[in-house]
């Protein structure tokens, strides 16, 4: 690209002035050092997005694709676009001048360009591990860049109760949970520390009915007959062709078969379709952490057929 070209040759210098208050995070690509309360962001993710917006971080411009609806404001004026979630308007962005610029996983390729017009930060909890706790890093993250740690607290120390309160449930009401995905018609099931799995059955609590899974970024490949046999007491289903278009998923028609209907999660209702936006696209979000929350707590409360 003729711009990116042209950027390589530049000296741009976005270092702080020495009177200045600066503050250097740890993210997932590295160590970026910025000014406190930058004014001029620009945020490409939707989970990134959904944590400044919840905090009060009102950016310039963002990435606009994708976005559900309690984010659809910033597809119109004032806000403008800094590109997709995974292609960055490199030149867009330049014009913009922007004090940072946080991005998803997804456009993490680009940090290196973006780094050279703006501290860049990747702002994503982990894909291993606990995903709560990664969660309240990033949003501790945010807290120390624009001093907002009562509000950032405030949130965190809410939830935490909520994630506390389902995992003692489950802990003593045990129960087995398979977390798959559909898309396209291949299923897949996610490992305790894949980034579904993580939170499956680190944070909420729930035992592995497959134990021994693949971890994969899109999980390990398996079949209805696995499901069958495994015979989980919940099954946690992500529709990923509900992304590329709800009207089209033919999910549900798919496991509703008589595979899926012999298993103790159909028998007892205990098979969730899991909000897309919350569990994929939004992850690390208040509102998706929320909303995941929410779906979770509905599972374990639903009334049992059998």
């Amino acid at each position: 690209m003729k711009f990116l070209t042209t950027l390589l040759t530049l000296t741009l210098s976005w270092a702080m002035p020495a009177h200045a208050t600066s503050v250097t995070i740890t993210h997932a690509l590295g160590e970026t050092t910025l000014e406190k309360n930058p004014q001029r962001v620009v945020v490409l993710g939707v989970g990134a997005l959904d944590m400044l917006t919840a905090f009060g971080i009102d950016p310039i411009a963002t990435s606009q694709d994708y976005l559900p609806e309690y984010l659809e404001k910033y597809t119109q004026p004032p806000y403008t676009s800094a590109g997709t979630i995974f292609e960055p308007d490199f030149e867009g962005i330049y014009t913009l001048k922007p004090d940072v610029i946080f991005i998803g996983p997804r456009a993490a390729k680009g940090y290196k360009d973006l780094s050279k017009i703006a501290p860049t930060i990747v702002i994503s909890p982990s894909d291993t591990g606990s995903y709560w706790k990664s969660t309240q890093q990033q949003w501790r993250n945010l807290a120390a860049i624009f001093e907002i740690s009562d509000r950032v607290e405030t949130t965190i120390q809410r939830l935490d109760k909520e994630f506390k309160a389902i995992h003692q449930f489950t802990q003593t009401h045990p129960s087995s949970a398979l977390t798959v995905m559909s898309a396209g018609g291949v299923v897949t099931a996610f490992s305790e520390d894949s980034r579904f799995g993580s939170s499956i059955y680190m944070d909420f609590g729930f035992t592995q009915a497959a134990p021994g899974l693949k971890t994969k970024r899109h999980g390990d490949a398996i079949s209805f007959e696995f499901i069958n046999k495994v015979n989980p007491e919940h099954l946690i289903i992500l529709d990923a062709d509900k992304l590329r278009n709800q009207f089209s998923s033919r999910t549900k028609e798919e496991f509703s078969n008589p595979l899926i209907e012999a298993t103790l999660s159909y028998k007892n209702d205990n098979i969730l379709y899991v909000d897309m936006n919350a569990w994929y696209l939004a992850m690390g979000g208040v509102v998706a952490t929320e909303r995941m929350l929410a779906e979770i707590k509905q599972l374990i409360d639903s009334p049992r057929k059998g």
